[in-house]
């Protein structure tokens, strides 16, 4: 990259902190006295005119300063050579407040509370997908004579109940040896593999008890494989209501489009797919005409190495991006954690 380049990306970085800082239109003249750029306003100047010129930054108003667009946002993103870095007492309190959840509601909510509060943002965080969940326990249980509870206790912490109707009231003997038979074959593994253990399983009974062990084994893979209970939970709305927060034109849009619960989670989806580490929209690339002012910064998180859901952050495109992206980060690293345990 030439000299030239360099000290203009350098011109943006600063546009770009100190317009996040101040929330004002940026002049050449402010920005030779705050940054140690070892050049003249005049060369700054030129500088931001070729900026303006290749679409990273734009002038707002006749005679005032200027400030980044989408492009240069992204620009600054993908140049971002460190992030910001969590203090130590951020870092206790992300795990003492996450470690104190007692289910995977309570989980789902204190992250979405903790990543609200660390960036003053919206926080989302999708529920953990059951197709991308393995069987961590199993429990039969006979509900009267012909009834039968099979819970099923995920490696996500989710807990789906379902009832099989019985032609004949089960065995108590049989129900012991199947419970602890189908832990065995089937704790851990994804969907994927679930179905060929279950199977084996299965062809391993009597033929008179089998019909019984299929029909269990079908409740479980037709769990995992369910979709319509995905959901996300939105905390911290109220922030983007803050004098600090305030959007070029109107607020409302952005809270209907976050009302869309569905087209939200389409878009977490589209990110995950799109990245295995932290992934960030800005502007128009989300795609979605009511979160166009805004920027979307994602990050999968798991248990077991996998990645089972996604935890992000939705504020103006005028964030901290190092900070958000490492509060991002950090939270589904502890979540991931405690979901592993």
């Amino acid at each position: 990259m030439a000299a030239g380049d360099e000290r203009r990306l350098d011109v943006l970085r600063a546009i770009v902190e100190d317009y996040v800082r101040t929330r004002e239109p940026v002049g050449s003249r402010l920005l030779a006295e705050r940054h140690g750029l070892g050049v003249s306003p005049a060369t700054i100047r030129n500088d931001m005119a070729v900026l303006e010129e290749d679409g990273f930054i734009a002038q707002p108003h006749t005679s005032a300063g200027r400030v980044p667009t989408d492009k240069g946002y992204r620009l600054f993103v993908d140049q971002l050579a460190t992030v910001k870095a969590l203090s130590s007492a951020e870092k206790t309190a992300i795990e003492a407040f996450l470690g104190g959840a007692v289910d995977l509601d309570d989980v789902v909510t204190r992250a979405g509370r903790l990543l609200a509060q660390l960036t003053g943002q919206v926080a989302v965080v999708q529920y953990p997908s059951l197709r991308r969940s393995g069987m961590r326990h199993l429990e039969l249980v006979t509900l009267g004579d012909r009834r039968l509870l099979v819970v099923i206790i995920t490696d996500t912490g989710r807990v789906e109940q379902r009832t099989l109707e019985l032609a004949t009231a089960p065995d108590e003997v049989l129900l012991v040896g199947l419970r602890t038979r189908l832990n065995a074959a089937a704790a851990g593994r994804r969907l994927h593999e679930l179905s060929s253990a279950l199977d084996d399983l299965a062809a391993t009974y009597h033929p008179s008890e089998r019909e019984l062990v299929r029909r269990v084994g079908e409740v479980i893979v037709e769990t995992l494989e369910q979709e319509s209970e995905e959901r996300i939970v939105l905390t911290g709305t109220a922030n983007l209501a803050q004098a600090g927060m305030r959007f070029e034109h109107a607020l409302r849009p952005v809270l209907e489009a976050l009302e869309e619960q569905v087209v939200l989670l389409n878009l977490l989806t589209e990110m995950a797919e799109d990245s295995a580490g932290v992934n960030v929209r800005i502007g128009h690339e989300t795609q979605l005409a009511g979160l166009f002012e805004t920027s979307v910064v994602t990050t999968g998180y798991g248990s077991q190495g996998d990645s089972v859901a996604t935890i992000g952050s939705i504020g103006p495109t005028r964030m901290d991006y190092p900070g958000t992206i490492a509060a991002v980060r950090a939270v589904a690293r502890y979540l991931s954690r405690i979901l592993g345990t």
